[in-house]
């Protein structure tokens, strides 16, 4: 009686173990299959164009102290970027490969937790750097405990029938002694199924994993991307200081660069935290440390000589819109510590944009890198008694923490932006108004930085004395009170007010001067 006892617990305890190792398979392969959908994520287009982008809006919202690790990785990344791409496609498809088959177990999980690691430890989630659009640090810790739970049960289990390793040890017992976690059991144990069986689960999983695939790229394809966290999102100007701001951007149209027939230009690309509200700020790119950037203003004919230096974290480049010139020399990217030398004649005069052009440029220009050039004309326009320029765009934002903003690509991609703004900040020229007396000639430059809206530029109250498209007197238009301005456009208002009183300048979009594209024109006698 002693003997059936002991024989009937042996067997439940072996029907248990059974249980725990067809379980382990069968999350194993599951596992797998959500890796693989990573895995093919990888390999589209986007995450190769957008590497970069995703690593430096993961560091923007990081503290302090971990800045030097993120500086240091994304040195790395951008000096590297081509081979970096390929490895983590690489690593990431044999990894998942790994789990689908159970091949190289302990292989896999090693390398499968240690990648699950590093992107945890570069704070981007289970995709951060790696993947489209995620930026939560839990996902990332959650696969490598699960890589590391598959190692425990692999080693408290021994041997897995249910894997092509199992297959792979019959013929060839070394390999053993490579992939598994604990000695082979002797005998090893029969699995439930035959491999003729096996071979017909893993074409099903197969089946799945092509039909998640092909969903998922309809999903993509058909539809827009939206912001995550969409219901939880904090906007800028929901947490805006009522109190005005304290310091605005300077919108009066500085003197020439150089009154000689050439003139010379520095500019910084840098990382700087700058205000977009009162009391809200903004981790940005820039140029020179502002944004916009540096108004530049130069006259028709002159040849200025630009030197473009580096000194954030990535690559970048500067576009001139005022220039004819070779872009894959002038405007070609250059790496964190270069420099770039280039000169062109302004031969055409006008009110034109400058900024970043490495891609992704949409997220280089939305994060703030642009900025204003005026040309004059040699055939001068009518002289203005005051003159302003204004830099029209739009910020997409995310919480970092607090009152600190970060950029959200998404939103960038989806065209929602939170604030659409005059020099950066929105209502700063509410705060504090430009100025100007009656009967002066007011001339504003205007220039739609986008980088996705257009605008409708209007002074209500007022009618434009002359609208010049392209800085041509001649073709100078009257009778003008709202005129549009595509992205990447500049045009030059001239505004004549016969009355004291207080003028909103706005864009005409209703819902862009409802969040921040508005100021005012403040006219004495």
């Amino acid at each position: 009686m002693q003997a059936t006892a002991n024989q009937i617990n042996a067997r439940s305890s072996e029907s248990a173990a059974a249980r725990l190792i067809v379980a382990a398979a069968a999350v194993r392969a599951a596992f797998g299959i959500l890796m693989a959908i990573d895995a093919w994520l990888k390999w589209q287009p986007a995450f190769a164009a957008h590497y970069v982008g995703y690593l430096q809006n993961a560091s923007n919202a990081q503290p302090h102290y971990l800045q030097p690790w993120f500086h240091l990785w994304l040195r790395l990344v951008v000096a590297h970027t081509g081979f970096l791409v390929t490895a983590t496609r690489l690593i990431e498809t044999a990894v998942a490969t790994g789990l689908l088959l159970g091949l190289g177990r302990r292989i896999t999980y090693m390398a499968g937790a240690l990648f699950s690691l590093l992107i945890w430890s570069t704070a981007g989630g289970f995709g951060g750097p790696y993947t489209s659009g995620a930026t939560n640090v839990g996902p990332a810790l959650v696969y490598a405990l699960i890589f590391i739970a598959a190692a425990l049960f692999e080693h408290l289990l021994g041997s897995n029938p249910y894997s092509l390793d199992y297959y792979i040890e019959r013929c060839y017992p070394k390999w053993a002694s490579l992939v598994e976690w604990a000695p082979t059991r002797t005998p090893q144990p029969r699995p439930a199924l035959d491999w003729d069986y096996q071979l017909g689960a893993i074409g099903a999983i197969f089946v799945v994993l092509v039909f998640a695939l092909c969903t998922l790229g309809s999903a993509m394809m058909g539809s827009p991307p939206t912001p995550q966290n969409a219901a939880a999102a904090v906007a800028p100007l929901s947490i805006a200081s009522r109190a005005p701001l304290a310091n605005v951007s300077p919108p009066v149209l500085p003197p020439l660069i150089n009154n000689g027939n050439t003139a010379a230009v520095t500019m910084t690309a840098s990382d700087a935290t700058i205000q977009i509200a009162s009391g809200v700020q903004y981790q940005a790119w820039t140029f020179n440390g502002t944004v916009p950037g540096p108004i530049l203003h130069v006259r028709q004919g002159q040849t200025l000589n630009v030197t473009l230096v580096n000194n954030g974290t990535m690559q970048h480049s500067i576009d001139f819109h005022a220039a004819q010139v070779a872009p894959d020399v002038a405007y070609r990217s250059i790496n964190p510590g270069e420099k770039l030398e280039f000169s062109f004649v302004a031969a055409t005069p006008g009110a034109f944009i400058y900024h970043c052009g490495t891609p992704p440029v949409l997220q280089h220009m939305a994060n703030g890198m642009y900025g204003a050039i005026i040309v004059d004309p040699a055939e001068p326009l009518p002289p203005a008694d005051v003159s302003y320029v204004l830099v029209e765009s739009e910020w997409y934002t995310a919480q970092a923490e607090g009152t600190l903003m970060t950029g959200d690509y998404n939103k960038m991609l989806s065209v929602t932006p939170d604030e659409v703004v005059f020099n950066g900040i929105a209502f700063q020229y509410t705060d504090h108004p430009l100025t100007a007396k009656v009967g002066q000639r007011v001339r504003l430059y205007v220039i739609d930085a986008g980088p996705n809206l257009g605008s409708a530029f209007h002074i209500i109250g007022g009618m434009f004395a002359a609208v010049y498209p392209d800085a041509d007197p001649k073709h100078a238009l009257s009778g003008v009170s709202t005129y549009p301005i595509a992205p990447g456009q500049g045009v030059i208002f001239d505004a004549i007010i016969s009355q004291p009183g207080k003028y909103p300048i706005v864009d005409h979009s209703m819902r862009n001067m409802e969040i921040g594209a508005t100021g005012q024109l403040r006219v004495t006698p």
